[in-house]
């Protein structure tokens, strides 16, 4: 299989795996959704060292960043993120609210955008303007509708690009990086875990082997998928991946709407509608862009070709390597110049 067509593969396969995570969080209903965050920052270090030791990439690197406070800040703001992120998805499909998750991640690149002119000072195209207004109108709609704002597909989706925004100033890899923030978040977490214990509140051991290896098998869950999306982004263009992260919303809409039996009253079809052609008008102007971006590289190597083949040109035109000058007639014929005078 050719690397692209192998990085496709498995750039969808983590999208599938995310998307239908949203089944996996429910199993464990016995537990709250706090306990359930807390056992998933645990196991998931596990999970992440699994990873560094079949990928053969050592923890030389670590010590580094941990005596590092300017390494180390961003990437514990990025934990404190991510954790919110996860409690937000595990909180909403525990409570049959998958399609808030879904409309999270449906909204996460309208948020980034935002984020990349407030913060950032990003410029926005047109077609990028209209794609947040639509996105801005589907969240109206959907808090009219209702009567109530859907503040946790909004904490979800602001928290998720926050995070996005963060790892700008981390200089990890995404491997390296998760690592060290499941290692920032491992001893609350896993202090909050003995206290559920000791208490007589935790659920790990209480329930049943099954409900034990499901909270366990939550920090595979988690690693599995980004390890096979970080090898997909080495392999494929952002544009690709781009493209394909809409798999996992789509698959927690289908969940909730079909599995899951969540309600769509016309207010909430009319909000995702309003959302699905905000993500059309994003998408068309990320493949013109990407599109124009090609063209300009492809006639700025036809350029530098052209430049060289003329630079080449010319030196061969150059000194010594031209044509040989026309002899001057009242010179006579070069055979006919006499011999060089002997020296004295």
């Amino acid at each position: 299989m050719p690397e692209s067509n192998r990085g496709v593969a498995l750039g969808a396969g983590a999208f599938l795996l995310w998307g239908f995570a949203a089944l996996y969080w429910p199993f464990l209903s016995a537990a709250a959704p706090a306990e359930i965050l807390a056992h998933r920052m645990v196991w998931s270090l596990l999970a992440m060292a699994v990873v560094l030791v079949l990928a053969r990439r050592g923890w030389k690197w670590l010590p580094g960043v941990i005596r590092s406070p300017r390494r180390l800040l961003p990437v514990a703001a990025a934990a404190v993120l991510i954790a919110v992120n996860w409690w937000g998805f595990i909180y909403a499909v525990s409570t049959v609210q998958t399609l808030q998750a879904s409309l999270a991640y449906f909204i996460n690149p309208l948020m980034s955008v935002c984020l990349g002119v407030l913060v950032f000072s990003e410029r926005l195209r047109a077609a990028q303007w209209v794609a947040v207004g639509l996105g801005g109108l589907a969240v109206v709609v959907m808090t009219v509708g209702y009567g109530v704002t859907p503040w946790l597909a909004l904490v979800m989706a602001s928290s998720f690009a926050a995070y996005g925004a963060v790892k700008k100033y981390v200089d990890l890899d995404g491997v390296q990086s998760l690592t060290v923030e499941t290692l920032v978040m491992f001893l609350p977490a896993l202090g909050y875990v003995l206290y559920l214990e000791s208490s007589g509140a935790g659920t790990a051991l209480s329930v049943s082997p099954a409900h034990t290896a499901l909270l366990v098998g939550g920090g595979f869950v988690t690693a599995l998928p980004l390890l096979m999306f970080g090898v997909a982004t080495r392999r494929v263009p952002l544009s690709v991946i781009g493209m394909l992260q809409y798999i996992a919303p789509t698959l927690m809409f289908l969940i909730g709407w079909l599995v899951q039996g969540e309600e769509m009253p016309l207010a909430r079809w009319a909000g995702f509608a309003l959302v699905w052609l905000a993500l059309c008008v994003f998408v068309f102007d990320q493949l013109h862009g990407a599109r124009a971006r090609s063209v300009l590289r492809r006639r700025e190597r036809e350029a530098e070709r052209t430049r060289e083949r003329e630079d080449g040109l010319a030196g061969e035109d150059g000194p010594g390597r031209g044509p040989a000058p026309e002899p001057d007639p009242s010179q006579g014929r070069p055979t006919d110049r006499p011999a060089a005078e002997p020296c004295d």
